[in-house]
């Protein structure tokens, strides 16, 4: 399932719905659909904003890697296939981010699910 995120201050974003619920129970709000009204951006961009700086603050954890590493064997050959990088949640969640900056200073509301 995909989530669009929509402002008339950005460009619509759309990511996978597992990646957005992440994001969205930050922000405590609901993932089919919602609302993030311009006055409270600026306390959605702070909550973000330290979520970012607590997922770099700490490695990947051994459970992750252990799960990458569970699909390749002890030589590292799985048929020509590169090893799968995984994506932080920094990078993941910088577009929606973007919008959220974007929104606050055109003082415009982010929707999604509508």
């Amino acid at each position: 399932m995909l989530i669009t995120f929509k402002s008339k201050a950005a460009s619509e974003i759309t990511m996978y719905k597992e990646h957005a619920k992440r994001i969205l129970e930050i922000l405590h709000k609901d993932v089919e659909r919602g609302v993030i009204t311009p006055a409270e951006l600026p306390h959605a961009i702070e909550k973000i904003d330290a979520a970012v700086a607590d997922s770099k603050a700490h490695p990947i954890s051994d459970e992750v890697s252990r799960d990458v590493n569970a699909h390749h064997n002890a030589n590292g050959d799985d048929n020509d296939h590169e090893k799968p990088e995984p994506v932080s949640f920094a990078t993941r969640v910088y577009p929606v981010l973007e919008m959220l900056h974007a929104a606050n200073k055109m003082q415009r509301e982010v929707m999604w699910g509508v």
